[in-house]
């Protein structure tokens, strides 16, 4: 039997479409390799769904069925080891929502991310001051508790940096409703400085900031907020849709279309990126 997977990760599901990709290229039904190999039906949709860690073992039969090289066995059972999620994040785990830690393993892994936010400043382009305002102002926690998630949520900006453990960093775009940058969390003095921090960051070249100013009407992010990443082309995108019912990760084709079909108004809709900055400019005078 599988071991539990845990929350999701990146690792997990690609292994999960490799899996299946592999089972398609042998012309196999989940109850012919069944048939053959002795692995339940129920365990290896779970296994291809990314829902489930399988054991070395399973992973050797399946590979025997589908006659996979060498190089490639170890390639995907490589897959299936290392760490879950960024180092530093196991320090908050008892502090953080499952599903939070598990967004965060998936951004820290992401190659793009397309964020829109409609009340508050995307997090991985949050001040310090910014960040503990929102935490103190949302659910009750104690100091301890609204300190760790403040680190954490500063810790998540390492993604937006060319030291990102030797790899790129993240391509970041992220359109936001002038609602979120009037709303003074914290007060003039926090929301000032954080208005002259995104006039900094948008100037970096992996950072794309639009702005949807009042003016522009209705549109259709005024149902919430959400971030669709993108792991490149060996592993399906994911939409996140943070909620008080809960976190919420879609995964079908049909909702991954859905949200990029939505972004891609909204980046419309919205202002350039020059004249984001210009309005941000302003708002930072008042």
């Amino acid at each position: 039997m599988p071991r539990p997977a845990g929350p999701p990760t990146v690792r997990l599901r690609r292994l999960a479409t490799e899996l299946r990709i592999l089972r398609t290229e042998a012309a196999l039904t989940r109850e012919q390799v069944q048939d053959r190999t002795g692995v339940n039906q129920g365990t290896l949709w779970r296994i291809e769904k990314g829902q489930a860690k399988p054991h070395l073992g399973t992973l050797e039969t399946l590979f025997d069925l589908y006659n996979v090289t060498p190089t490639r066995r170890a390639e995907l059972i490589e897959l299936t080891r290392g760490a879950k999620q960024p180092g530093w994040l196991r320090q908050f785990t008892d502090v953080i929502p499952r599903g939070y830690a598990a967004y965060i393993s998936f951004e820290s892994e992401a190659k793009a991310a397309h964020n829109y936010e409609s009340l508050y400043i995307p997090g991985l382009l949050q001040t310090e001051e910014y960040a503990r305002a929102s935490v103190l102002d949302g659910l009750p926690m104690d100091a301890d508790e609204v300190e760790q998630n403040v680190r954490t949520r500063l810790e998540r900006q390492i993604v937006l940096s060319r030291q990102r453990e030797g790899r790129d960093p993240l391509e970041f775009w992220a359109v936001i409703d002038e609602a979120a940058l009037r709303r003074e969390v914290g007060g003039q003095a926090v929301m000032r400085a954080q208005l002259a921090r995104l006039l900094e960051l948008s100037e970096q070249p992996n950072i794309m900031l639009q702005v949807i100013p009042f003016d522009r009407g209705a549109h259709p992010g005024m149902t919430g907020a959400f971030v669709r990443l993108n792991f490149g082309p060996t592993v399906p995108d994911i939409v996140y849709v943070e909620s008080l019912a809960g976190d919420i990760f879609l995964e079908t084709e049909a909702e991954i279309d859905r949200y990029g079909l939505v972004f891609d108004h909204l980046r419309a809709m919205a202002l350039s990126p020059r004249d984001s900055r210009a309005l941000i400019a302003t708002l930072t005078t008042r």
